[in-house]
């Protein structure tokens, strides 16, 4: 009797999602959907007895596999929005994408591109990079499509500045060296404007804290800095040669060279509105 009662549970379940519609007809004993042609019953034995059960028919079936892949879809998406919300304190960096390189520094895009697309590699290595070069040449651009690129992947990720951990780190709660593990959970850490930030007993500890834990970690990490190679392999400071050279050895150094776009974006800008303003 409890058998009998589960068969009637699943029947009338797969009744109520296939149910009779017009144009259904039976051959035999057998309901068939007037749509696709294929069976909305089947019969099954039940203890010595023939019965008749509702299934889903294939268009039935096609319709709830659609359904089930828009909803793990919008799933996805929904993440990885919260994903990059969460990647970019910075709201104007979201735009930045490969897809928007102007084409400047063809050898460096293809870099950024590459390490992207081996990223668990890179990952499992603990490998970063480190962009420098003059200002203006498309450092935290670069820096900015990797991360956009891998949150598409689902890849947690965090681009900021040490001026800004600095600020996160001195506040109030967890002690400083907790909210530095917390960063862990970001599978990529990226530090825009290395050495743009105070020169203080605390800010330089911190930049060398961070950077070694990811280092300890075994985490990447992606740095952007306006210093030259020879200033990050042989830095004026002393104090600075332990942070630069955990960095080298965490990171691919790579120069970022070219014109200054900032300048040029910026003298577009000027004759732009001199033309409405002027003429």
């Amino acid at each position: 009797m409890e058998l009998q009662g589960l068969w009637n549970q699943i029947a009338d379940r797969a009744k109520a999602a296939n149910p009779p519609k017009d144009g259904d007809y039976y051959e035999g004993d057998v309901l068939y959907c007037g749509r696709c042609r294929t069976p909305k019953t089947s019969v099954v034995d039940l203890m010595g007895r023939p019965t008749r059960v509702f299934c889903l028919c294939r268009c039935a079936r096609e319709a709830r596999d659609r359904a089930e892949a828009e909803r793990r879809e919008r799933e996805r998406l929904d993440r990885i929005d919260r994903l990059r919300n969460t990647a970019f304190p910075d709201r104007e960096l979201m735009g930045c994408g490969f897809d928007r390189d102007d084409g400047a520094n063809p050898r460096l895009s293809r870099l950024c591109r590459r390490y992207v697309e081996q990223f668990e590699a890179m990952k499992a290595q603990g490998k970063g990079l480190l962009l420098y070069g003059p200002v203006g040449t498309g450092k935290t651009f670069l820096a900015a499509c990797i991360v956009n690129a891998l949150t598409d992947r689902g890849v947690p990720c965090l681009m900021t500045s040490f001026a800004r951990l600095g600020n996160l780190l001195s506040g109030p709660g967890p002690d400083r060296q907790a909210r530095i593990d917390e960063l862990a959970r970001f599978a990529l850490l990226v530090v825009d404007d290395l050495a743009a930030e105070r020169d203080t007993e605390f800010m330089n500890e911190l930049v060398y804290t961070v950077i070694d834990a990811r280092y300890r970690q075994g985490l990447p990490i992606i740095v952007t800095t306006n210093l030259t190679g020879e200033e990050l392999k042989n830095p004026a400071q002393v104090k600075r040669q332990r942070t630069y050279s955990r960095l080298l050895e965490m990171c691919y150094p790579a120069e970022v060279a070219g014109k200054d776009r900032r300048k040029a974006r910026l003298q577009a800008d000027y004759l732009g509105l001199k033309a409405r303003l002027e003429t």
